[in-house]
């Protein structure tokens, strides 16, 4: 068997297609390399010239990675793949059980492709990431999702974020509940923007109480209130496997907030990480999470910016990061002074998309930011083998 290069130029010649230029110079950039390889084609690559891969190029890389051992991580995010791409990918992954990791998102693969994946996931039992956010997914093909993961035992991470879901009736919420019953493998889940509410909420903590394996849990952009915020605060009074929880742009508000408070200061909290970024929180819940922070050492990132950030609020924190207690690497907040004033500006700090399979490329954040990440998989998952 030839390179790489020359297996894809075979089967396009084969198939009668021609040679997209950016595959080509992508597989190019592998030959010689070892180990574990990712392809990174994502269709918006601000550094270079690409050519966005579509359905019929997603059939090449089906037919050239076939019977390739080396390549374990496949990204096409942002590129013109439909529900044809996506039952070519979901064909790769029948018969090959070296690709560990598939990122999809921005393609508008729809139920039909969605439902070719969790065709899929009934067959292949060593994906470990599945990324299909923002992908225009259904009702349908979440649900789909969920009752195959009752039975998968390879995957640790998914993301179905942006579904387009109609009905009010969270069906969605109760069958990834059902799911997380069962499910004792899933590392991480991000269920944002998937307009879910407290009872949504409620229905996933029912679940999470008799759940210890789920490390990391997305809920960022729903409808989540103080009541939801009390669901979660009960789960990691009890539950110490939970360790980043992340609920930017809700609405939990000062109560909110103070319940998780509550939950944090307790030592059986093993919460690291809390994004509550535009929840419309002000002193009451802000300060209560500042002093529980001192009262146990777990939580060591917290990403406040977009709340109430008044007077009180300023000197806790400074407090926090004056102290060491805070890394500033490890907060969206610093200090400054104005007339003997302290006040908190914005730094561009955040949670990590994913943590348990972190790409070598970086993350899903322009390059300048990458160095100010918080948490790395050394930190979160020190057994993990899939560490940068």
């Amino acid at each position: 068997m030839g390179s790489i290069t020359d297996v894809y130029s075979s089967v396009c010649k084969e198939l009668k297609l021609r040679t997209n230029r950016y595959i080509l110079e992508v597989l190019q950039e592998t030959e010689g390399k070892t180990g574990d390889i990712t392809l990174q084609l994502t269709g918006n690559d601000r550094l270079r010239k690409v050519q966005q891969v579509t359905n019929k190029d997603a059939l090449a890389l089906s037919r050239t990675l076939r019977d390739n051992d080396s390549v374990t991580g496949l990204d096409l995010r942002y590129n013109c793949i439909t529900d044809e791409g996506a039952g070519h990918l979901a064909d790769l992954l029948k018969s090959n059980d070296a690709l560990l990791s598939l990122r999809l998102t921005g393609n508008k693969i729809g139920n039909g492709g969605a439902m070719h994946f969790a065709s899929m996931l009934q067959v292949n039992s060593t994906l470990q990431e599945l990324d299909v956010a923002d992908s225009d997914l259904g009702t349908q093909s979440v649900i789909a999702f969920a009752i195959v993961l009752n039975n998968n035992k390879s995957l640790r991470s998914v993301n179905i974020s942006r579904p387009l879901l109609f009905s009010h009736q969270e069906e969605t919420a109760v069958h990834l509940s059902g799911m997380l019953v069962v499910n004792q493998c899933l590392r991480e889940l991000h269920l944002g923007k998937m307009g879910m509410t407290d009872y949504g909420v409620e229905r996933l903590t029912d679940a999470l109480r008799t759940n210890y394996t789920l490390k990391y849990l997305d809920l960022r952009c729903n409808r989540v209130t103080r009541e939801g915020a009390r669901c979660l605060a009960k789960v990691l009074k009890n539950n110490g496997t939970l360790e980043i929880l992340d609920l930017a742009s809700n609405r939990i508000e000062d109560d909110g907030a103070f319940y998780l408070s509550q939950a944090i200061a307790l030592p059986t909290c093993n919460l690291k990480a809390l994004s509550i970024p535009n929840n419309n929180i002000a002193t009451v819940g802000l300060v209560s999470l500042s002093r529980a922070m001192q009262a146990n050492n777990t939580l060591t990132h917290i990403y406040i910016w977009g709340n109430r950030l008044e007077e009180p609020v300023c000197q806790a924190f400074s407090d926090l990061l004056s102290s060491g207690r805070l890394s500033s690497e490890q907060t969206d907040v610093c200090v400054y002074e104005v007339d003997g004033c302290v006040c908190l500006a914005e730094v561009f700090h955040g949670l990590k998309r994913h943590y348990y399979w972190t790409p070598s490329y970086g993350q899903d954040v322009n390059p300048a930011s990458n160095a100010a990440m918080a948490l790395t998989n050394t930190q979160l998952y020190p057994n993990s083998s899939h560490t940068p």
